[in-house]
């Protein structure tokens, strides 16, 4: 069996980053580790999260990774954070300052609406419709 561990997300500053994903989307912090070379290695996961998912956030080392942090999917949702409790997360992160690109839509897959993290990436908070959900 496989799976898909984690997902590098390219971020302007570790500390800002840890900040935004723990207190305004409620990850936890599973790993901050000094490389000993000005680097960290830096795992958020959703609270509740199994061990080895989450996002590694990696600071941009060159102009070319600093032109892609914020647009790593050209714009479009490239990120997915699944809830069992659509209502209470969306007023939980608004009140958090977390920005909302829509009002809140439930389509027959589920409840869902679009928000930006701190460097513009899109994101879907969605609550999947059915038993699964």
């Amino acid at each position: 069996m496989s799976s898909i561990a984690l997902v590098t997300l390219v971020v302007r500053d570790y500390d800002e980053a840890i900040a935004f994903y723990t207190d305004a989307l409620g990850f936890d912090l599973a790993e901050d580790t000094d490389r000993g070379d000005g680097s960290r290695w830096v795992v958020v996961r959703p609270a509740g999260a199994p061990a080895g998912t989450g996002l590694l956030l990696a600071r941009a080392k060159d102009p070319a990774q600093e032109s892609a942090v914020g647009a790593q999917t050209g714009g479009r949702v490239g990120f997915f954070l699944h809830t069992d409790d659509f209502a209470r997360d969306h007023a939980r992160m608004t009140a958090a300052g977390v920005r909302f690109l829509e009002e809140p839509r439930h389509e027959p897959y589920g409840s869902v609406a679009v928000f930006e993290d701190l460097y513009g990436n899109r994101w879907d908070l969605l609550q999947p419709a059915g038993p699964s959900a």
